[in-house]
């Protein structure tokens, strides 16, 4: 095979997968790890493809990546339904206390599944913490649930308040469970996120609660954003829809993270 012919097929394998890894392209072509490095530095070089540590991500994927909650609604939805509905099981109807959720399409529809949430007994209590305009809308039409919307300066983009007024309402409470969403799970960096300020409200939310759970589709899972919110061993469980690459597996493991697959 021509070094082009094998450029024209990773090009198309990293716009189909939006990743490929070095080790993997060199023994899908029976070539050596060095010559596809040779290839990846020429695409990169011709604007198609990014390169990263071990590989290669699509040149339209980047650090600072970050689209509307309108925009990612669609994406990945059954994924993130059977994520909600999972992660509803540690919200039973024999709760009581107080849930903080993070601003982000999967924990918006875990929204939607609290505000169709019945108490078992009626001396319970559920109260809903957010940051979210839209989360805090969604729960609020259940009459068992109580809101406290955390105010501050209002990020158009995801609908969430941040700011310094946001971390010093968050300083002062402590919720039992916070429910994180996250744009990247990765083995070494831990979870992160596009935008600083938004990082530094999961990070308040996760170092801050009694139990720190991350919502996270397996698209999420071994990427990494701009900005780490939390180490791995910062949270104590995380719901997804497949099971972790071995090496994110492992450091999730050594980090004693509870995994929960949808």
């Amino acid at each position: 095979m021509y070094a082009e012919e094998r450029q024209d097929l990773v090009e198309r394998i990293v716009g189909e997968n939006g990743r490929a890894a070095v080790v993997d392209l060199a023994r899908q072509f029976n070539v050596t790890t060095e010559t596809i490095r040779r290839d990846l530095a020429q695409l990169e070089g011709q604007g198609v493809l990014r390169r990263v540590h071990g590989g290669a991500v699509s040149s339209t994927r980047s650090s600072r990546t970050e689209e509307s909650v309108a925009k990612r609604l669609g994406l990945n939805a059954d994924a993130k339904e059977r994520i909600a509905d999972l992660a509803m099981t540690l919200i039973p109807t024999t709760f009581s206390g107080a849930i903080a959720i993070d601003a982000g399409t999967t924990t918006g529809i875990l929204a939607e599944r609290i505000a169709a949430w019945e108490p078992q007994s009626r001396s319970q209590s559920l109260v809903v913490i957010t940051n979210s305009i839209l989360i805090a809308g969604t729960v609020s039409s259940n009459q068992d649930v109580e809101v406290q919307l955390i105010g501050g300066r209002l990020r158009g983009i995801t609908g969430a308040a941040v700011g310094s007024s946001t971390l010093a309402q968050l300083s002062r409470i402590r919720p039992d469970i916070a429910f994180l969403g996250a744009n990247g799970v990765h083995a070494r960096f831990g979870l992160s996120t596009p935008d600083e300020d938004e990082s530094a409200v999961k990070n308040a939310l996760a170092t801050g609660s009694r139990r720190a759970v991350a919502l996270a589709d397996a698209s999420k899972l071994g990427e990494e954003s701009l900005v780490r919110f939390a180490a791995l061993d910062d949270i104590d469980t995380i719901i997804t829809d497949a099971s972790p690459a071995d090496d994110l597996a492992d450091a999730l493991a050594e980090a004693e993270v509870e995994v929960m697959v949808a």
